[in-house]
């Protein structure tokens, strides 16, 4: 009776589909998944047995006073965090560049967002807080001016949020961040879905959240610090599995029963064992020197096809055999020799010193190849693993050529070869270099590239290209070749100036008019409705729009959506107009409805009262 319905897998034994189930997974799989009333297994939500073992285990081996294992992955780690933190009408410091698991958290707390704004690039790509944005006197007055601030219970933040590392793999000082956020909040919460490996490695030391603590930050002003990380994303763990790290400070102390409390809302009363096992797991994998060694080898292996993208790059140039272009690898172009002080090209220096001298990734202020404002010395540095590609078309610095290649066609065209990339923007995409990376995978990416460069040059039918967009599409783009349609899409972008206009939509933030939870509240009551962005001017947005890319929402709960030519609306027009002129490279917009018979995107809107 100790096990699910399913009793150890011999339900699925008694029909056809059901046994073609278990043949597949394995009797193994459906033994281990159990009731949570086997005592001797312990309890996921009591931290008991050998689940509360697991449990202190990771937090002595990711630096943490205490640890949680969370089953829903770092959404729920993020929702749960949040709702412990804040409550109704408190104020929330909330990077712009966050999840949208980071806004629910605000919704079902009721709490009042002031957001923080990151830098951006000409490449459309989100940087970090500056500094001189996140001080004590700078906070105080994005505070004192924000609408939604007169009706808060304080006039101090209760709790702050900040993306580490950004999508693009940018990971901050973090014991800076906390020293420079202290005067403004008593609980800090990093959200590190895609960082869970940085305290096994020198090359990040002092960038992860658990990195702040008394003896780091020795000061009675020192935050408690949250660090929520999805296991799964990039160490070896299941599917949804996450933890949270938690290190208090005894100026806001976290009380294991309350913590705890928030934890059981947003857990559940039937885990899956072999989950909570795989976060042990993955726990121990990187447990001592073996932790190290299985890092090594992932930095080794992304700095191997940097290094190779831009030798390639640099010979076609040379050649002089063929059109001189190459895709670039978004990285300095320079690094310094430790030895002798000197500047050396990065491809001239050895790769041992890429893979341990973190100085060789640090956001230098002002350099270039970034394009970011704003930094100070040391202050970001670049995660090595993630690898981010750039095409032809804008440099960092937003500068526009008069040709180029969209990435998302070399995208739809890494597809059709089975290479999945982790994040697609105007001009760059994103790849990943995990524990799981080998020279033999990214090997078969250089090959790709290669392949699709000569296809580009030789004007090659876009039926031979991408034969599956012609046959969805064959009234768009049927003799087209794949150099035409990247030329058609370049000028589109080009004349509609969508990364200055995605750039505008962030930098100039709607006008707050509600908390996000009240819009909430009025969208399950049938206070909302779904309008074109025609008929949205002048309204206020009853949910969150989440553009893909980038992946940042542009749009809160709350928000003021403005005028017909203002930088929200300006920004979601051009994109709807990108989705009609090029079908089949539409951009995933969460929050947007499209019209099946029009094209029309609609967004909820708060129903005038």
């Amino acid at each position: 009776m100790a096990h699910p319905a399913h009793a150890g897998g011999v339900a699925f034994l008694k029909s056809a589909a059901g046994r073609a189930f278990f043949d597949y997974y394995g009797e193994r799989l459906f033994r281990t998944d159990l009731s949570i009333s086997v005592g001797e297994l312990g309890s996921l939500f009591e931290h008991t047995g050998p689940i509360g073992e697991a449990e202190r285990n990771a937090a002595r081996v990711f630096g943490a006073e205490r640890t949680y294992f969370v089953l829903h992955g770092d959404s729920t780690a993020d929702r749960m965090v949040g709702h412990f933190s804040v409550m109704r009408d408190e104020i929330a410091l909330v990077d712009r560049n966050c999840h949208k698991s980071v806004l629910h958290g605000l919704v079902i707390s009721g709490a009042r967002p002031v957001y923080l704004v990151p830098t951006r690039n000409g490449y459309g790509l989100a940087g970090p807080l500056p500094p001189a944005r996140t001080d004590g006197d700078a906070v105080r007055a994005r505070i004192a001016g924000h609408p939604l601030a007169a009706g808060a219970l304080t006039p101090e933040a209760q709790y702050a949020v900040v993306t580490n590392s950004t999508y693009d793999g940018l990971c901050y000082d973090t014991v800076q961040v906390a020293r420079t956020l202290a005067p403004s909040t008593p609980r800090l919460h990093f959200d590190e879905a895609w960082f869970a490996y940085a305290r096994f490695h020198p090359l990040y030391t002092g960038r992860y959240g658990m990195a702040v603590g008394p003896d780091t930050f020795d000061d009675p002003a020192r935050p408690t610090v949250f660090a929520t990380q999805s296991t799964h994303k990039l160490l070896a763990a299941l599917s949804q599995t996450a933890m949270v790290h938690i290190k208090p400070s005894p100026r806001a102390p976290v009380a294991h029963e309350r913590f705890n409390e928030a934890f059981m809302m947003h857990g559940t009363t039937s885990p899956l064992y072999p989950a909570i096992a795989s976060l042990d797991i993955a726990t121990a994998m990187m447990d001592g020197p073996q932790g190290r060694a299985l890092l090594d080898e992932a930095i080794t292996e992304a700095i191997r096809f940097r290094r190779a993208v831009v030798r390639t790059g640099r010979r076609i140039a040379g050649a002089g055999d063929r059109p001189g272009w190459f895709f670039g690898v978004w990285q300095p172009d320079t690094v310094t020799d430790p030895a002798t002080g000197e500047r050396i090209d990065f491809l001239d220096a050895p790769p041992s010193l890429l893979a341990e001298e973190p100085r060789c990734w640090h956001l230098e202020p002002g350099a270039d190849w970034h394009g970011f404002e704003g930094l100070t010395e040391g202050y970001c540095m670049l995660d090595p693993v993630k690898v981010t590609l750039t095409c032809p078309g804008v440099t960092a610095a937003g500068e526009t050529a008069p040709w180029g290649i969209p990435a998302r066609v070399l995208t739809a065209y890494l597809a059709g070869r089975g290479i999945v990339v982790e994040k697609t923007d105007s001009y760059s995409t994103l790849i990943l270099f995990s524990m799981g990376i080998t020279k033999g995978k990214w090997g078969t990416l250089m090959d790709a590239l290669m392949d699709f460069k000569a296809l580009y040059d030789d004007d090659t039918p876009l039926d031979q290209v991408l034969p599956g967009l012609v046959q969805a599409h064959p009234h768009r783009y049927t003799g087209l070749t794949l150099k035409q349609l990247c030329q058609d899409m370049h000028a589109h972008l080009t004349e509609a100036d969508l990364i200055d206009a995605l750039d505008t939509a962030f930098r100039e933030l709607p006008e707050p008019v509600a908390p996000p939870q009240h819009c909430y509240q009025r969208l399950i009551r049938g206070g909302t409705e779904r309008v074109t962005l025609a008929e949205a001017a002048g309204r206020v947005a009853a949910a969150m729009v989440t553009v893909t890319p980038p992946g940042i929402p542009v749009l809160m709960p709350g928000e003021a959506i403005g005028t017909a030519d203002g930088p929200l609306l300006r920004y979601l027009t051009a994109l709807e107009a990108f989705d009609r002129a090029f079908p089949g490279f539409h951009s995933e917009t969460h929050g947007v409805t499209l019209d099946p018979t029009t094209g029309d995107y609609l967004i909820e809107c708060v129903l005038p009262q």
